[in-house]
């Protein structure tokens, strides 16, 4: 019997502290994705919810966080247009990861965000 998952609630991404700010412009205007309010429990915490139709990513902060050792996780984003998607990663300076484990019927590559957690982005064709 499984566990009865039905969908995604939301993504959580750690940075360092001193990356906040960064990782916020990131998030928000380099991805695009809409802010929205974090309940108040949780606005003394730092950090920041974003919204991506039915599902969050929670931007959570950190102290001490060994910046020279990025996270191995990621987050996958499906896209209609991955040159589109790239394109904008590289105006706003981010170092595009080649895919090196092609898969057929997907055209992907892989950024990171200023906390270091790896993100893919997919097309599928």
């Amino acid at each position: 019997m499984d566990l009865g998952i039905i969908a995604i609630d939301h993504v959580n991404v750690i940075v360092s502290k001193s990356l906040e700010d960064t990782a916020k412009h990131f998030y928000g205007a380099v991805l695009g994705l809409k802010e929205i309010p974090k309940p108040v429990e949780s606005q003394g915490r730092g950090g920041a919810w974003f919204e991506i139709g039915t599902v969050q990513l929670h931007l959570s902060v950190r102290s001490g966080l060994n910046e020279a050792t990025p996270p191995r996780g990621h987050v996958c984003y499906k896209v209609a247009d991955v040159d589109l998607a790239e394109a904008r990663f590289r105006t706003h300076g981010v170092e595009i990861i080649p895919d090196d484990q092609p898969v057929a019927g997907q055209r992907r590559f892989y950024v990171r965000d200023p906390g270091g957690n790896l993100i893919e982005i997919v097309q599928q064709v």
